[in-house]
């Protein structure tokens, strides 16, 4: 009689944040598993809900894998948004920083993330392309404002590809990383810090 008082007692969540416990679990199984290895049953008994209420919230499965790439990526965004009127190269530390605490902290996501790209579905490869294309623009963006770096924004046609570059450097660390390398979070931190200062030297 308690076990069915508490069931009754027990908080409903609210859409948000049921909509945040499918994602979040779907995120831990999208960065174990690849793309077609991964139900939507799967996710529904993990979250101890019914498939049709799963199908409520992401029509299919496709809609679910590019929810948890939006959600990583505008995450990422925020996390990694410059501080007007602050010089890149002071922010460059700082940022690293609170980005690799991130990564550490939201490991699944982070995986679920940037295993996109290998998804067989086109409709998800182009959300996840989306994705960084926005954070290189913020990354130019941030250099464009800058004092130091701000001229070389149009004097040098290789600089979009060479941020390009160093997001892709900074994925394969931070993966890497997880997977457990040798390096503790402020080498991490400083051997990506290294890389971006070297792309930026004219």
């Amino acid at each position: 009689m308690a076990g069915k008082q508490g069931e009754r007692t027990r908080r409903r969540l609210s859409t948000e944040e049921r909509r945040e416990q499918l994602l979040s679990v779907g995120a831990r199984l999208f960065s174990e598993s690849p793309y077609d290895d991964v139900w939507i049953e799967q996710v529904a008994e993990i979250a101890g809900v019914s498939r049709g209420l799963l199908y409520h919230y992401f029509p299919t499965k496709r809609d679910f894998f590019a929810a948890v790439v939006e959600r990583e990526s505008g995450r990422m965004l925020a996390m990694t948004a410059a501080v007007p009127g602050v010089p890149v190269r002071e922010q460059l530390t700082a940022g690293l920083d609170t980005y690799l605490e991130y990564v550490h902290a939201h490991a699944h996501g982070f995986r679920a993330f940037h295993r996109a790209d290998a998804a067989g579905d086109q409709a998800v490869r182009r959300v996840y392309h989306r994705a960084l294309a926005a954070q290189e623009r913020q990354i130019l963006a941030a250099l464009a404002a800058d004092p130091e770096f701000g001229a070389q924004v149009n004097e040098r046609p290789d600089l979009q590809l060479a941020v390009r570059g160093w997001l892709a450097f900074t994925t394969a660390v931070c993966l890497e990383w997880l997977r457990g390398a040798d390096l503790s979070r402020e080498q991490v931190r400083d051997l990506c810090a290294r890389a971006l200062l070297g792309v930026l030297r004219p």
